[in-house]
């Protein structure tokens, strides 16, 4: 008797343990950001506009962009930014495609352009780290080629460098291309949300959770080479610059477009990749979790390790509701009300055959979608990653 007892308290606990950190990092979290800045308010940095700006390198890795890449390299030369104060550094990965042809055209009318043609895949952080060794610029600009520009985005990514202590700014992106039948409207909301809980991290810290990675900036001299195996280059740097004592902010004046994805598979596999990498920035960060800072432990706990363990989490809660539901009637409703929002992408998917979207049915496929992706990236970290080559996601969904 005894023991049973003993056990179901510890189904309690557990499942209580479990539905808390979910429940902190999606809600509790982003509430507490938002109460902290009522009575936390700082001034916007602008740049001094007498001051020089500063000398920029942009740095684009491209693998068959054909699609994108002439829009993308116009887009950069539109910008009101001095043409002497950047520079436009592109590496095409091996492409097969129209690529390097539409480049080698363009620097006819951008002689500016500096262009190397890798005749092997390598992936784009290894990419990356060799047009870095050819930038010249103070500040470095990683971005993608179906990331584009407008006339404001250079000064804006700049701006906030006139403070000394920050070593990493992130872009605003705005997104494009949104159609009910697909999940853009569910991937808008979840990144507009993220971007929301990230503006509050620099705002109140300096502790931005991870860019944008289709493009923000960084402080060449914080740059450090991205290990030949990591999938996730944009929060890797961004953790290597805590790791400086710099700050990471993002900007909300420097905005950039780009088509919101769509389709659920490539979507699907796209997250897999990050969810991969985000274990293995886990495991090279996990020291910055340690109290000494505290706004940076933190963040980093709440916004991401609590996330990524979500699948793990949700597992144990489904397990303690199953035990549960034995004793309990309680805890049986609780159980299949749980498995009824399992069973909510096979409805969601049988009703998109039928053209028929339900926003709310879409918006739980996404969020379980994303947790399986987790469960497989933690799986195929645990298995090894051998290389950061991969598949870029499919431009115009």
């Amino acid at each position: 008797m005894i023991f049973y007892e003993l056990l179901i308290t510890t189904a309690n606990i557990l499942f209580g343990v479990c539905v808390l950190a979910i429940f902190h990092s999606y809600v509790l979290f982003p509430l507490i950001l938002k109460t902290i800045a009522l009575f936390h308010k700082k001034v916007p940095i602008k740049r001094d506009t007498t001051a020089k700006p500063p000398k920029v390198s942009i740095l684009l890795s491209a693998y068959n962009e054909e699609d994108v890449i002439e829009e993308k390299i116009r887009s950069v030369y539109n910008t009101q930014y001095p043409a002497s104060q950047f520079e436009l550094i592109i590496g095409s990965d091996n492409s097969s495609d129209r690529t390097p042809e539409i480049i080698e055209k363009l620097k006819t009318e951008f002689p500016s352009i500096r262009f190397f043609s890798f005749n092997e895949r390598q992936g784009k952080p290894n990419v990356i780290n060799k047009l870095v060794a050819e930038a010249t610029g103070e500040i470095l600009i990683l971005t993608d080629a179906n990331v584009i520009f407008d006339e404001d985005t250079l000064t804006g990514i700049t701006g906030p460098f006139s403070n000394a202590k920050v070593g990493l700014v992130d872009t605003q992106m705005i997104n494009l291309g949104m159609k009910k039948e697909g999940i853009s409207f569910q991937e808008k909301a979840y990144i507009s949300r993220e971007v929301r809980i990230k503006h509050l991290e620099s705002q109140l810290w300096g502790v931005m959770m991870g860019p944008f990675g289709g493009c923000f900036a960084i402080r060449k001299k914080l740059f450090e080479p991205i290990p030949p195996n990591f999938l996730v280059d944009d929060f890797y740097l961004n953790m290597k610059v805590f790791e400086s004592g710099y700050q990471a902010v993002n900007n909300p004046d420097a905005r950039v477009y780009e088509d919101v994805s769509n389709d659920l598979s490539i979507e699907f596999r796209r997250k897999i990749r990050i969810a991969t990498g985000n274990f293995q920035n886990l495991r090279r960060f996990i020291k910055l979790l340690s109290p000494a800072r505290p706004a940076l432990a933190f963040c980093f706990l709440s916004h991401k390790v609590l996330r990524w363990l979500g699948p793990v989490f949700l597992f144990l809660s489904f397990v303690s509701l199953l035990f549960l539901s034995v004793f309990s009637p309680v805890y049986r409703l609780f159980f299949f009300a749980f498995l009824g929002v399992l069973l909510i992408p096979a409805a969601d998917y049988l009703l998109k055959k039928l053209n028929l979207h339900f926003r709310f049915l879409r918006f739980v496929t996404h969020f379980l979608g994303m947790n399986l992706a987790l469960i497989i990236g933690m799986a195929r970290y645990l298995k090894g990653v051998k290389t950061n080559v991969w598949q870029p996601t499919k431009r115009h969904q």
